[in-house]
């Protein structure tokens, strides 16, 4: 199968997996059906907005192709529809928010390359792209954004789009890499999450 092909189903899965997260998000603030649309629509495009804009990909990615804007609808209906009991709710939300952050870190670290730019911002760009439709949809639904907690998770996201950039930078290119590199991010987020792994915190006197 050609590159391409791989890196775009990868990153409609991506959408849908952030789009279920921001259903799921929209389920548990007891939102109607047009919130929980909102919300996973934001949420599995939000971070490829921003990676387009930020490198200059004009006209954005989700505007060009109908697949971009049917997907994250189709994750919202199906979570509607099919939603979990309340009190599994927040564990999917994890599972799938770290699936979705995986799979968009190495895409946006991926297509910062293909546009030129040095490996630092690509991977920072990366970073980005996968934490910014996470980060809207918390705004919108009244959260403390995610990333900005003492939970472990941007540094796995930009330790995941560094293995794609490093992998580049060395002129390799196999179409495994950004794969693994999605798996090695996804198994650190659950990590982080089962065992409670956080950031340091100021000490207050």
């Amino acid at each position: 199968m050609d590159g391409s092909v791989v890196l775009t189903v990868l990153d409609l899965v991506g959408i849908f997996v952030f789009g279920i997260t921001g259903a799921l998000v929209g389920v548990r603030k007891q939102l109607d059906v047009f919130g929980i649309q909102v919300l996973a629509l934001v949420t599995g495009l939000g971070g490829g907005f921003l990676r387009d804009v930020l490198i200059g990909a004009t006209p954005l990615a989700a505007l060009q192709d109908w697949w971009y804007l049917a997907v994250p609808v189709a994750a919202g209906l199906i979570t509607f529809f099919l939603h979990p009991k309340i009190g599994r709710v927040e564990r999917l939300v994890n599972i799938f928010d770290a699936a979705g952050l995986a799979l968009f870190c190495v895409i946006g670290a991926r297509k910062a390359l293909d546009y030129g730019l040095s490996p630092l911002s690509a991977a920072l760009l990366g970073t980005i792209s996968g934490i910014g439709g996470g980060v809207i949809r918390d705004i919108l639904s009244g959260r403390v954004p995610v990333v900005l907690r003492s939970e472990i998770y941007a540094t796995p996201a930009f330790l995941g789009a560094g293995i794609v950039v490093l992998a580049a930078a060395l002129e390799y290119h196999a179409l495994w890499v950004p794969i693994a590199a999605a798996i090695v991010r996804f198994v650190i987020r659950l990590l982080a999450i089962r065992r409670g792994w956080n950031a340091p915190l100021p000490r207050h006197p």
